[in-house]
């Protein structure tokens, strides 16, 4: 079943700024009940960097999500085997729908002589691309390959966004997602892939390859993440 969301109309309400705040939300709790109700087949995805994906449309180099962070989906979550550093081979605009969400960016640059670590570039196999829904059971394997680049990574200050608030960023952009333990937060994002674009994690300098399971959850726990979240969403709003 095709999911009624509609990227561009999303992305013209992200565009729009705070004003159009509600037809994001509308847009989330919109699929998030369609999710619920089971009348979707997608499945929820357990990701490496903790947190629940919610894959709700996929459709060529574009695609909608909703990511959850709890206790929970960070206990559950797949080891992490290099570093919450990474970056996207797709342009990324995020609208919180609860919570608070933290951003810092990375400045990465090549140091062959004193690297503090080494790129990895991260390959995904079906059902999906790396950071892309995954739309049946089949559990995507994500393929972890160091590079020849040794690097020296440095943090920004962390930009923190509030619910009702979008963030953005460009494909290539080094950055660590950050919300803290004991804190729950929702996002409805949009992903654009850009063409010769690469998936980069940074690791340790003296690392080898290996592969990564991201574990798909049954239709009942995606239901009950789906309700949960709208649960949230309509509490932070009093709807």
């Amino acid at each position: 079943m095709r999911s009624p969301v509609d990227y561009r109309r999303i992305a013209h309400a992200m565009a729009a700024g705070p004003a159009a705040a509600g037809e994001l939300y509308e847009a989330a709790a919109l699929a998030l009940t369609e999710i619920a109700a089971g009348r979707r087949t997608l499945r929820a995805v357990r990701h490496p960097l903790g947190f629940l994906c919610l894959p709700v449309e996929r459709e060529a180099d574009r695609g909608v999500c909703v990511h959850v962070f709890d206790d929970d989906a960070r206990r559950a979550a797949p080891a992490l085997t290099t570093s919450p550093v990474h970056a996207h081979s797709w342009d990324l605009a995020s609208c919180v729908l609860y919570g608070e969400v933290g951003n810092v960016r990375a400045l990465v640059r090549e140091d062959a002589h004193d690297p503090t670590h080494r790129l990895y570039e991260v390959r995904s196999t079906a059902p999906a691309a790396v950071g892309a829904p995954a739309w049946n059971d089949t559990p995507a394997v994500d393929e972890i390959r160091p590079t020849p680049r040794l690097v020296r990574c440095t943090s920004d200050p962390q930009e923190t966004s509030t619910a009702g608030e979008v963030y953005r960023l460009a494909a290539g952009q080094f950055h660590a997602t950050v919300v803290p333990a004991g804190t729950r937060a929702a996002t409805l994002l949009l992903g654009r892939t850009r063409p010769g674009g690469a998936d980069l994690t940074v690791g340790p300098v003296h690392g080898t390859a290996h592969r990564v399971v991201r574990q798909t959850c049954d239709a009942a726990t995606t239901a009950r993440t789906a309700r949960t979240v709208l649960r949230r969403i309509h509490g932070h709003h009093g709807g």
